[in-house]
């Protein structure tokens, strides 16, 4: 009681509004992959599949109602990071895996094995303990000193140790290693998603200035963060589509929350000096935190597919027969799908 007591004395305004934002965020878009899947099952009863190249599902409204679901949980997450830490706002986004996998359970019936609950468990107590232990949002009157603060040395090291390793992973490694390891694909993904968060907060900041009556649209360096924010984004779909057609889906989203979340943890306290001020004790709980949600996001996607009851392991060799038939691991190349 002594540390929420603390914690509401301590935290401020923008920081409770920038987790109500991320928990609004992680809200929609766990509910948005129900409603769209909800869509697809509706719009491929009556016309071609989406899995065998349909697409009846953009005349169904449900889809579109899980599309603009997904759009309003986006806007939230991007306003969350104008207002609170990325170390409080990026851990929080599985809490969506959460919410995904409850109304999954309740509306699609589809399983949730024990462990799954014990890993929904997990995130939530991870979440709560960064919650609890997170920094104050620094206060920050314009986006010239966003911009200081992205050009000071440290940060310049940062980016450009990440943009070295970026190019190297592209041209000398996915072009020989990208359809065989898994790493290669994300690797390119959570180190230009770490700077793209950092742009993404930097703009936020901008914006939320600007609708209060300081005009950041005229200063250069908001419009040198969109860029970079458009350039960072469009690289982070090319090469987690990549990731997705060759892999297993449920081998790539564990692995790349992982890296991506890790990764941004690290440039924004790097960039925005978020321990600044804090003692070894909060920085360790926090890490604890997140140590605790990356077990418990790894359990629900490890048991996902799994059900309760004496006919598990039949069911369970059965399906990893399934899969290897269907991914090609049978082909000596873990994870990899087969071309058809």
């Amino acid at each position: 009681m002594a540390v929420v007591q603390k914690w509401r004395e301590g935290m401020s305004s923008d920081n409770v509004k920038g987790l109500v934002l991320a928990l609004s965020s992680s809200l929609f878009i766990g509910a948005s992959f129900i409603v769209k899947k909800k869509g697809l099952k509706k719009a491929g009863a009556s016309g071609i599949r989406a899995g065998v190249g349909g697409y009846s599902y953009l005349l169904e409204p449900l889809w579109w109602a899980g599309m603009i679901t997904m759009v309003v949980g986006e806007i939230a997450n991007f306003a969350a990071y104008a207002f609170a830490p990325a170390i409080l706002v990026t851990p929080l986004g599985a809490l969506s895996i959460i919410i995904s996998a409850v109304l999954a359970h309740i509306i699609l019936r589809e399983r949730l094995h024990t462990f799954g609950i014990l890993g929904c468990i997990l995130c939530v107590v991870g979440s709560t303990t960064i919650v609890l232990h997170a920094p104050q949002e620094r206060q920050i009157e314009s986006v010239t000193e966003v911009w200081d603060l992205a050009t000071e040395p440290g940060f310049l090291f940062y980016t450009a140790l990440v943009l070295t390793a970026v190019f190297i992973l592209i041209y000398q490694f996915v072009p020989q290693y990208g359809q065989t390891h898994i790493m290669v694909y994300i690797g390119v993904c959570s180190l230009v998603g770490s700077i793209s968060v950092m742009s993404v907060k930097a703009l936020g900041i901008a914006l939320k200035l600007t609708f209060s009556g300081t005009n950041q649209l005229v200063y250069p360096q908001t419009w040198a963060f969109t860029l970079v924010v458009i350039t960072c984004v469009l690289t982070q779909m090319n090469y987690l589509n990549k990731a997705l057609d060759t892999f297993n889906t449920a081998v790539v989203s564990p692995i790349y929350y992982v890296m991506f979340t890790s990764l941004t943890i690290l440039a924004s306290v790097i960039m925005f000096k978020d321990w600044d001020g804090q003692s070894p004790t909060q920085i360790l709980t926090e890490m604890c935190g997140f140590v605790t949600i990356l077990s418990g996001t790894f359990l629900l996607h490890k048991t996902k597919d799994m059900a309760d009851g004496p006919g598990l392991s039949t069911s369970l060799s059965m399906r990893s027969l399934k899969h290897e038939e269907d991914d090609g691991f049978g082909e000596g190349i873990p994870l990899k799908r087969q071309d058809t």
